[in-house]
């Protein structure tokens, strides 16, 4: 109660959240604007029987779900955001300014990230309009109706970039995570009203099974989210002058799930070309051409081949990821060079080989852990028939995530005033 009399009366936190609320109105009411000439029943269905599209708008925030002017969401630009890191393995001078040139280094990555967005939206858009063409989502568009489409969507796409980094930086937390976070949040009245009105008796101990399993993943991520291993440090006693400095001991915290929800990005990404690419070869006048990419439409929409696909991708992209974000080579490096040591592990190269072995243990876990998250909807939709993309277990970690960083913002901004 004393935090939140703080935020209450400080005006400078009360603006920060007001302007975060303000936001994310304006983002709701664009993903109402559809595109021109959407069958909303043919969508409607189309989501309802595709795992895959009904997951893809979890991370659109709710726009695709009504082909609003904003369905790309901010995909394409974690989408650009992650080649960018990738890029850093291949290009040593974009590593170096991401990693060794502070503040400055990374403003200018950022804006590569940028620039790489729009061409990636333009591609995205022209990918979708083409295949909810061909399932008479969307009515067949002449080459104008078809560019000017494309330029909206991805403009749209553009606006919601603008508008989380704005969030970013004169609101509280991270902008575009927020916008995922109310787009999901939002789908969850139409999706109670649905459950309500398609209401069985029947089904009351489905459903109370899966409020049971909602709250046992909701405690589940909170303590994978939070959940981190110490390795103690220790700093060496110097002299300078009458000065003595050191001696102290502290701890570097490894997190178990480093990633976040960047590898279920990762699988959804890798599995969509499949699915657009075989769903255009499909109706190929090349005859084995079209029964070829017509078994890999079969195969994907089997639930335990696509689960499985998606769960291998989830772990394996879980440690790919920690490797580009965590390098124990430059944190013994670091280490080193602030004189601060590891009891009972050698400085150098024993230390990034200790390091490296706690990451390698502790990643498993978290691997694991994203990538049931990742195939939990289709598990309890498997067990008890009921389709939960907008609660399952990838929506519930970005919800949780959301919801803990901005606690965490709030309350270093009240500490601050306090003091």
């Amino acid at each position: 109660m004393h935090k939140l009399k703080i935020v209450i009366e400080d005006g400078t936190l009360r603006s920060r959240i007001l302007f975060v609320l303000g936001a994310l109105v304006v983002f709701r009411l664009l993903a109402a604007i559809p595109i021109p000439g959407v069958n909303a029943s043919v969508l409607q269905n189309f989501l309802s029987n595709n795992q895959f599209f009904g997951l893809l708008n979890v991370f659109s925030g709710g726009g695709f779900s009504t082909l609003s002017i904003v369905m790309l969401g901010v995909g394409p630009f974690i989408t650009a955001s992650i080649v960018m890191q990738l890029m850093t393995i291949l290009i040593p001078s974009l590593k170096e300014m991401y990693q060794e040139e502070g503040d400055s280094g990374r403003m200018r990555f950022t804006q590569y990230s940028r620039y790489l967005t729009l061409p990636l939206a333009l591609i995205q858009s022209f990918g979708f309009i083409l295949l909810l063409q061909q399932n008479g989502v969307v009515p067949g568009l002449t080459a104008l109706q078809l560019v000017t489409n494309m330029m909206v969507i991805s403009a749209g796409s553009i606006l919601l970039m603008w508008i989380g980094e704005l969030i970013s930086e004169f609101g509280v937390g991270n902008g575009v995570s927020l916008l995922i976070f109310a787009g999901i949040v939002a789908r969850i009245p139409r999706d109670l009203s649905q459950l309500i009105f398609s209401f069985d008796v029947s089904q009351i101990p489905a459903l109370i099974g899966f409020l049971a399993a909602a709250l046992l993943i909701i405690a589940g991520v909170v303590y994978i989210t939070e959940a981190e291993r110490p390795i103690p440090i220790t700093y060496a006693r110097r002299v300078r002058g009458m000065k003595v400095m050191g001696g102290v001991s502290t701890y570097l915290p490894l997190r178990v799930n480093q990633a976040g929800v960047i590898p279920i990005v990762f699988a959804l990404s890798i599995l969509l070309f499949p699915q657009m690419i075989a769903t255009f070869l499909a109706k190929s006048s090349i005859l084995w051409l079209a029964h070829g990419a017509s078994a890999v439409v079969a195969a994907l929409a089997n639930q335990w081949i696509y689960g499985s696909a998606y769960f291998i991708l989830v772990f394996l992209f879980t440690y790919f990821y920690t490797a580009i974000t965590f390098e124990p080579h430059q944190v013994a490096k670091n280490l080193q060079k602030n004189g601060a040591f590891i009891p009972g592990v050698r400085p150098g190269t024993n230390t990034m080989e200790y390091l490296g072995n706690i990451v390698t243990r502790i990643t498993l876990v978290g691997a694991l852990f994203l990538g049931i998250l990742a195939v939990l909807p289709l598990i309890l939709q498997g067990i008890t028939g009921i389709t939960v993309v907008t609660i399952g277990g990838t929506a519930l970690l970005i919800v949780v995530s959301v919801v803990l960083d901005v606690i965490k913002k709030i309350d270093a901004q009240t500490s601050i005033r306090e003091y």
